[in-house]
Formats: C-alpha cells, structure tokens, sequence
C-alpha cells in the first residue's frame, strides 16, 4: 500500500513513519508535505498512485481541509490530530477514521484494519460504510479525559483535580503543573502526551512551553504584529504569548467554538 504524509511537525511523521513499519514493513511512503500549499503542488503534479492519506488538521498554512478546495483527492483519509472538534469535518472529506495525539500502534493498526473491512464494503456498490463512520464519531465523542494528575511532594502524594489547574508548562525538559493558588509541581508528562489527555473544551496548547485552562485566561492582549498576549489572574514573572500558527485556532476555541 502506498501512502502520502501531511503534517507539519517532522516528529510526528518520523513517529508515524516508525509505526507503520512496525505495522506493515510493505507500506510505502511516497510522498510527504508540511503544509497545504505543498501538498496541492504535490498532488497536482504527481503520477504516482496513493492508496491512503494521512493528514494532521492543523498546518502552518491553515486547516488541511481547505485542500479539498483545491484538488479532487480519490483515496481514503485517516485523520491524527490534537483535537476532538473537528470530527464531522474530517468524515465529510474522505475520513475513514480520527486519530488523536499522541498516536498510539494499536490505535493505527486498527484504523488500518479499519480500512480493509471498508474496502471491502466498497466493493459492494449497494454497501455504504455509514455504521463504521457513525461507531468512530461515538467513540470520539465518548472519549474520556483525565480530571486529575498525581503529584509528589516530599514523601506525599496529591491528586490534583483538573478543574483546580490552571496550566502546565514547560522549563527546559521539566513539565510543571500550576494551581489555580499557583502551587507548582513536577508531572511526568511531556506536553505533546498531555495535550491528548486533556479536555480539549478546558484546555488549549499556546505555544511550544504553555498549556492553558480556560479558568486562567483574566484577558488577552494584542501584541506585537498578528501574536496575542495572555494576562493570568496573578503576576507571572514571563510573558505568556500565543504563537503566530496558533492565533486563529486560540480564537475559536476561545470563543467557544
């Protein structure tokens, strides 16, 4: 099988990479883009035959589905990324299932098994795959998050509920958790594992170092060209700044969209 790679986070390609090859060693990567720009330019000019789409939502250069604007894609989509919101959209643009990150081998392997089940349907022109597509928006939309983290202090132990955390953050290779009475401590947890941990309604991945609670945000300030800037409730001794790539997504979810 010959597959095509659209994300923008190398990491996330050579992790997807690594895993299909563990999967099926006779998959075939034939082509990669980081943004939907390249993509386009790739998929209009190539001759080369891809049987599956993988596909992050988010790119640099807007939402992978503005590509469906511009090319006719004639193969099946599995979508990975962050987040949960964007469902419907994905199954409305050749999705055939909705992975979230981090990405797990199980998780892939049955998508892919997935994919061989509906082919076959395919194969029956009266067999429509909607029972498949219906059972992967219930799952998503039934997927449980954490609402606490245990943390150690000293010789105790604490549970710390989500809903009493206003942001995790990154100091180098350490991740923190902060209270909302600006208590820190030390998670065993990188931010990329969180941000699928998390409610995505409560929680949101700024930038590179913060993960942010709504509950947190006091207000948000223009700042320097198309950046926003974060005021927490309580002096914080660093600018909190929402990267440029992340703007217009912090908005909507912001918004509450």
């Amino acid at each position: 099988m010959k597959v095509f790679i659209i994300e923008d986070e190398q990491p996330a390609i050579d992790n997807l990479i690594r895993l299909l090859n563990h999967i099926d060693p006779e998959i075939q990567v034939v082509g990669k883009a980081h943004s939907v720009q390249k993509a386009v330019e790739w998929i209009t000019h190539t001759t080369e035959t891809v049987d599956l789409y993988f596909m992050d939502i988010q790119l640099g250069d807007g939402l992978s589905f503005h590509l469906f604007d511009k090319v006719a894609l004639q193969s099946p989509v599995i979508f990975i990324t962050a987040y949960h919101q964007y469902a419907i959209e994905a199954f409305k643009n050749n999705g055939i299932d909705y992975l979230l990150k981090p990405l797990q081998k199980e998780a892939l392997a049955a998508s892919l098994q997935k994919l061989d089940r509906l082919k076959a349907q395919w194969s029956r022109p009266a067999s429509l795959p909607w029972q498949e597509l219906q059972q992967s928006l219930l799952q998503i939309q039934q997927k449980s998050y954490k609402n606490r983290f245990m943390v150690k202090v000293g010789e105790h132990i604490r549970s710390i509920g989500t809903e009493t955390i206003h942001a995790f953050y990154a100091d180098g290779r350490t991740v923190y958790l902060l209270t909302d009475q600006y208590a820190k401590y030390i998670v065993d947890y990188k931010l990329e594992a969180l941000e699928g941990m998390l409610d995505p309604k409560d929680f949101f991945r700024i930038n590179r170092s913060y993960i942010l609670h709504i509950q947190a945000i006091k207000e948000v300030l223009v700042y320097s060209g198309s950046r926003l800037k974060v005021i927490l409730p309580h002096a914080w001794p660093e600018e909190i700044i929402v990267s440029r790539e992340k703007v217009n997504d912090f908005k909507a979810w912001f918004d509450g969209a």
